[in-house]
């Protein structure tokens, strides 16, 4: 193939929290890239997955759920979404179907005519709506902005993504690929191995664990044998968090560290040796640093 041939582009998948940006990626890069979780926000900063189709690549740009800002995170999540939006060479506007316009949904429209990327209307979880709902919300939302095309989806069945992603191979810029054919993702080993056991922790204490919680990997060696060796450190706020997470007799901290090592076996293809800490940092909320560290802009102000 030749610079003439290919095409490569930026496509930034934006909506309200849990309409399913994360497992769409997924989906279309067809191996999991970014997280996936019931507990809504976790994308935390831009998550790139890369899909080809053809002689296209698509680079996919996972960004934070949009949602009205009340602390210094969530201020640093909602800019990094709409940062990603302007950057991309087009947008997809991802709307959950069974929830219809709701009120981070009529946010979301209120502004996405400052974005002058092209964009697509993507509704989603469509196989849990009736047809007609289906065609009432897409005309609704569809007087609202402007929208090259509208594509009904389930992400979590596939149906209708491969449609999609040939849509959207064929819309990107024509120019050379960004990436190496066979890669997946730009995401750095060391913060995917963070955000899989962040997806743990949440999976395990859905309702216990507050967003006051982050993973940090603070080493990460590859072995002569072909292993890996991971240590992170898992940070609080509050003492009585550090003892929900590691549960009565550390029973809870190891069931954590047991699905997260299997799974990062898996997605490294390798064997792992995970070391999982607990820690109490009350303001790590405050800190730039870890802003630095996931990606995010430090908001200036409280």
């Amino acid at each position: 193939m030749t610079e003439d041939t290919t095409r490569c582009g930026f496509v930034a998948i934006i909506g309200a929290p849990n309409a399913g940006k994360s497992t769409l990626v997924n989906a279309l890069v067809g191996a999991k890239v970014t997280i996936v979780s019931h507990k809504v926000q976790t994308t935390r900063a831009l998550v790139r997955g890369i899909a080809m189709e053809g002689a296209s690549q698509i680079i996919l740009v996972d960004t934070p759920g949009l949602f009205s800002p009340k602390r210094r995170l969530d201020r640093a999540m909602v800019s990094a979404a709409w940062g990603g939006a302007a950057d991309a060479d087009r947008v997809i506007v991802l709307v959950d179907a069974k929830k219809g316009v709701d009120e981070p949904v009529d946010a979301i429209l209120d502004k996405i005519g400052d974005i002058r990327q092209p964009k697509d209307l993507v509704l989603n979880k469509v196989d849990l709506v009736e047809r007609p709902k289906l065609l009432d919300l897409a005309t609704a939302i569809n007087a609202r902005a402007t929208f090259d095309q509208t594509f009904m989806i389930s992400s979590t069945t596939g149906s209708g993504v491969m449609d999609l992603k040939r849509h959207l191979a064929a819309v990107v810029p024509s120019g050379p690929w960004h990436y190496p054919e066979d890669e997946i993702s730009d995401v750095p080993a060391r913060m995917l191995a963070a955000e899989i056991t962040r997806e743990k922790l949440y999976h395990r204490l859905h309702d216990e664990l507050p967003y006051d919680a982050t993973v940090e990997t603070e080493s990460y060696e590859e072995r002569k044998d072909g292993s890996i060796r991971i240590e992170q450190t898992i940070y609080v706020v509050r003492e009585g968090q550090r003892k929900i997470m590691l549960g009565k007799r550390g029973d809870t901290i190891k069931l954590i560290s047991t699905s997260a090592r299997e799974e990062l076996s898996k997605l490294f293809e390798t064997k792992v040796h995970l070391f999982l800490f607990v820690k109490v940092r009350e303001n790590w909320g405050d800190d730039p640093e870890r802003y630095e560290r996931m990606g995010l802009e430090y908001p200036k102000g409280r």
